[in-house]
């Protein structure tokens, strides 16, 4: 255990690095619309377009790391992206940062995949489970920390970017000084999305709402906090307290799908999301201690809704399908997590600020409803047929290949 701990401590430091960068990056940029006075709509589609270049990026980057090896790659996407983020303060323009958010997704998925066939590959089987708990403890926990370098004193409006982009670059150190040799690139694995909805419609749709939900409280939670008149560190509370708490509940929701019927914890989490989500509209003015705790159980619930959503769709798969069903999955939580924000911000601004959990509420009854609905058209899997539950990063989908579920099915 300690020497994979030690053979991976690089890429466990270079993902944190970019969690810290990238994590305070989309809060700022939030903050930062609103402060300019960009309406929500506008701030929602900048938002979305980060999205869309996390569900466009694999398309592209498999064949830029096959040409030029993973380092190099890294080292580039790195680069891109760090410059990318110094940009903004250059020209306030709504056109000009939802093309550097697109650019900045694009190249955060491309840097998730070459962390994580590193970690596939440097990782021996029987610590496999303990290196993807690591590694999806590091992408959560560095972003929610994150959220409090906005504390950082910055009279002049760019040190904060400057900072953001330097956390960025320094990413690309650990990589390049990293005494590894570079892995093989698995091969993409590709699932047609009809085929994906008839093994289980409940999971693709658990899987879209959950990009739908995330993509709608990481894209416009910052815009919301300004909006009801949270100062930054404020903010930086509340953004911390949803992405930290996420990490809280996972296990113990994640466990009690193993021991029944997933859709039922499925439902539940939809309708507490609900339920969550609608309390968070009477306690917003107040602020304070209720809205961040509200804030946490929000994240703690709704960050459990893929993983699950994933076990859930992997109990109909057979194994030799089992990662691409993965990578189907995490490419309707992207299209989820691309319209989330744009269908955010219009509820924002038909109801104000508070629109954003009228939004959440909206999105997950409706979805529990279908959920109920299934349950009535198909009988579940056995308790006993059922596989292990695995939380599953919403990162890219070489993730897949790091979890130890498939290395005694496949």
């Amino acid at each position: 255990m300690n020497r994979n701990i030690r053979v991976l401590l690089p890429l466990f430091v270079s993902v944190a690095l970019l969690m810290l960068g990238s994590g305070a990056l989309t809060t700022l940029i939030g903050l930062s619309m609103a402060k300019a006075g960009f309406s929500a709509r506008v701030a929602g589609l900048v938002m979305s377009a980060y999205y869309l270049g996390l569900v466009v990026g694999p398309f592209v980057i498999h064949r830029l790391i096959a040409d030029v090896g993973h380092i190099r790659t890294f080292a580039a996407l790195a680069s891109l992206c760090s410059a990318a983020a110094l940009a903004h303060p250059y020209w306030v323009d709504a056109w000009f940062w939802g093309g550097l958010r697109f650019v900045q997704g694009f190249t955060i998925v491309g840097l998730y995949m070459c962390t994580e066939s590193w970690l596939n590959e440097k990782t021996s089987n029987s610590f496999r489970g303990q290196m993807f708990a690591i590694y999806n403890t590091v992408v959560y926990l560095f972003q929610g920390m994150a959220q409090f370098v906005l504390n950082l004193p910055d009279s002049t409006g760019t040190g904060l970017f400057v900072l953001i982009s330097v956390l960025m670059s320094l990413a690309v150190v650990p990589i390049a000084a990293a005494k590894v040799e570079a892995p093989e690139m698995p091969k993409p694995e590709r699932l047609n999305l009809k085929k994906l909805y008839a093994i289980s419609q409940t999971g693709m749709w658990g899987a879209f709402t959950a990009g739908v939900v995330l993509g709608g409280v990481y894209g416009l939670g910052p815009f919301f906090a300004k909006q009801i008149g949270l100062d930054v560190a404020q903010t930086t509370r509340f953004m911390g307290a949803v992405i930290v708490g996420g990490l809280f509940l996972q296990w113990p929701l994640g466990k009690l799908s193993d021991i029944m019927d997933r859709r039922q914890v499925i439902l539940m989490i939809l309708l507490a999301s609900g339920v969550i989500s609608l309390a968070l509209v009477f306690y917003a003015a107040g602020g304070g201690w209720m809205l961040y705790a509200l804030g946490a159980v929000l994240g703690g619930v709704t960050f459990t809704l893929y993983p699950i959503s994933v076990a859930y769709t992997n109990d109909y798969t057979d194994p030799e399908d089992l990662v691409a069903v993965s990578a189907g999955l995490l490419v309707a939580y992207g299209v989820g997590s691309t319209l989330g924000p744009f269908g955010a911000s219009l509820s924002m601004e038909w109801l104000g600020a508070v629109g954003l959990f009228y939004y959440l509420a909206a999105a997950v009854v409706i979805t529990a409803g279908f959920t109920i609905w299934r349950m009535a058209q198909r009988d579940t899997v056995a308790v006993e047929n059922q596989g292990d539950y695995q939380p599953v990063p919403r990162t890219s989908p070489v993730a897949s290949e790091l979890d130890p579920r498939w290395e005694d099915d496949v």
